[in-house]
């Protein structure tokens, strides 16, 4: 199924054809297609209500939330490569986010809300960049943690049914020379489940979350890092 798209256009539609339906019902010859045609005509704006509700709760799911962990599984492929990794997410109210990865082990990921910081043991050097400068793609997720709109955040926004949960799909604002499209697959309460990412060239990256935990105590040290003494640090141009 296509996902559906919430404009003012299909808002308005029905609108435009009531003074037809009107008149289909004074009209003893086709009045008794007239409940049809209303049903067809309002299909738009049913869809267009039901999209913007989830949207709204997805908003104030994450919005009313002050912490948040998680375990996550995260899938490359492009060009034939296929990688898996696996850790513990947890982010924190304001922009703050931590990827521990247990595989491969001890590579990290840490926004401190200065900077990003991205360490692999074994790397010659840790990259860190801006935070206000971040184009990585697990920027995304960061705007949960905010007092922010997905409205406001994707561009193209759109949802469709998938199985008993949703999917809203968009490009990243400020990200559409990477990202070519962002899907978020959410339960009927607003909570995510997974992340998938579509660059530019073809590549995907796909995050599934599990064992989610909200508003736990989270120690200011899971966010602050210090580089191992001899590892040069560079500052990285976007996307790190």
């Amino acid at each position: 199924m296509e996902p559906t798209a919430s404009s003012p256009s299909s808002r308005a539609e029905p609108l435009a054809f009531l003074p037809v339906i009107l008149n289909a019902v004074k009209n003893p010859r086709i009045s008794v297609f007239a409940p049809l045609l209303f049903t067809l005509l309002c299909v738009p704006l049913l869809v267009a209500q039901s999209d913007s509700a989830l949207i709204r709760r997805v908003d104030d799911h994450y919005n009313h939330l002050r912490t948040l962990r998680a375990h996550y599984t995260e899938r490359y492929s492009a060009m034939g490569l296929d990688r898996t990794e696996s850790g513990t997410l947890t982010l924190k109210k304001p922009g703050l986010m931590r990827w521990a990865y247990d595989q491969p082990s001890g590579k990290l990921f840490v926004l401190d809300g200065r900077f990003a910081w991205l360490y692999t043991p074994g790397d010659a050097q840790i990259s860190r960049a801006p935070a206000r400068q971040l184009d990585d793609l697990r920027s995304p997720l960061r705007l949960l943690l905010g007092h922010t709109r997905l409205a406001k955040e994707l561009d193209q926004l759109a949802t469709t049914p998938d199985g008993a949960d949703f999917r809203i799909s968009g490009v990243p604002k400020g990200m559409a020379q990477r990202v070519r499209l962002l899907t978020l697959t959410v339960t009927p309460t607003g909570a995510i489940t997974a992340m998938k990412l579509v660059e530019a060239d073809g590549a995907t990256t796909d995050f599934s979350f599990t064992q989610i935990e909200e508003d736990i105590a989270v120690p200011a040290s899971d966010f602050t890092f210090t580089p191992p003494p001899g590892i040069p640090v560079v500052t990285a141009q976007p996307p790190i």
